[in-house]
């Protein structure tokens, strides 16, 4: 998962993680485990679903955030 791109595409909607988790109808720790990978937590296809929709991602941008690995320098 690359956090660093989800977290730009909130900003450029103006949201912060309450608003995401909000939307989600999950807890912002819950968010927050699932944005880093933490304690076995994943987003499930229906997040990402709906994720997709809220900021208007294209199919390359679900697979920039959610399945590609990012590349360590």
């Amino acid at each position: 998962m690359n956090i660093e791109k989800l977290k730009a595409k909130m900003a450029l909607n103006g949201d912060h993680g309450k608003d995401l988790a909000n939307y989600l109808n999950i807890s912002k720790s819950i968010l927050s485990s699932k944005m880093n990978e933490t304690n076995g937590f994943e987003f499930t296809q229906n997040e990402i679903l709906k994720i997709k929709e809220k900021y208007s991602l294209s199919s390359s941008e679900v697979d920039e955030i959610f399945f590609l690995q990012s590349e360590v320098s």
